[in-house]
């Protein structure tokens, strides 16, 4: 069964993700994700997309559970290199990607959403990389997308303390380009995107081409020193125990090693 729903109407695609009860990040919704996308871009007619969660969340985190499987270094590195793949294909999409946002955006779901082009998230959203509470690292190359959207003080800030912001402060500080009542969220999205695909698909083709040579160069370094990161950290015993922790729903006791 996927774990998203496609609609097309007046040039909008709309992709719904649909997982209860988080919308976690699992491997299949990934799958399912890279497969609407290469559904979408056959379409001539769709000129902008909007990416939305059903139910509480837009995506409450990665799947924690489905990582607690893997064993080796290397299937954690391969996991975020899968993952920052599907998100650079996102960030490259020649059709403009509008995430609107409530409940909550966290760990690889706020990656998920910093992958979009835009942003629109509602007054009571909790945004946020909460990996280091439990004792793990973002590894959809978070530590490279957050930075660039709100600074590196920011990014040290919200990553090392695993702190979540209201979607009020995620507009000011510019992870989201505005923030509205979650009443407004899905009619907002659904009117920025009237308005951009109201242009000429040639022209619109042509930014989403243009922008993205205003990024660094490091920054595929940068991803790819995530990922291994990402695998290193997994084998440490304090993400053993954070993971546990975080399942139990208790506090986790980190010894440092």
């Amino acid at each position: 069964m996927s774990t998203l729903s496609l609609q097309v109407q007046n040039h909008i695609a709309t992709l719904s993700i649909s997982s209860p009860p988080a919308n976690a990040l699992s491997t299949t919704l990934l799958k399912d994700l890279d497969h609407q996308l290469t559904i979408i871009e056959s379409n001539d007619k769709v000129k902008a997309i909007i990416l939305k969660g059903e139910g509480r969340f837009f995506s409450a985190g990665a799947d924690i559970k489905e990582f607690t499987s893997l064993q080796k270094a290397s299937d954690y590195e391969s996991l975020a290199r899968k993952g920052q793949a599907l998100f650079d294909r996102m960030e490259n999409f020649p059709i403009p990607i509008i995430a609107a946002i409530h409940g909550a955006a966290l760990g690889g779901g706020l990656e998920l959403a910093m992958a979009c082009h835009i942003r629109i998230v509602s007054e009571t959203a909790k945004l946020g990389l909460p990996e280091l509470t439990l004792g793990i690292i973002p590894g959809f190359a978070g530590t490279q997308r957050l930075p660039q959207l709100v600074g590196n003080a920011k990014s040290y800030e919200l990553i090392l303390t695993g702190d979540a912001i209201s979607g009020e402060e995620a507009a000011a500080i510019g992870l989201a380009n505005r923030v509205v009542g979650e009443d407004e969220l899905f009619s907002t999205a659904e009117q920025l995107a009237t308005k951009i695909v109201a242009k000429s698909k040639p022209t619109i083709t042509k930014i989403m081409e243009l922008i993205p040579y205003t990024k660094n160069s490091t920054f595929a370094e940068g991803v790819k020193a995530e990922a291994r990161a990402f695998g290193e950290v997994f084998g440490n015993e304090d993400a053993t125990e954070g993971i546990q922790a975080f399942i139990e729903k208790r506090k986790a006791n980190f010894t440092d090693k």
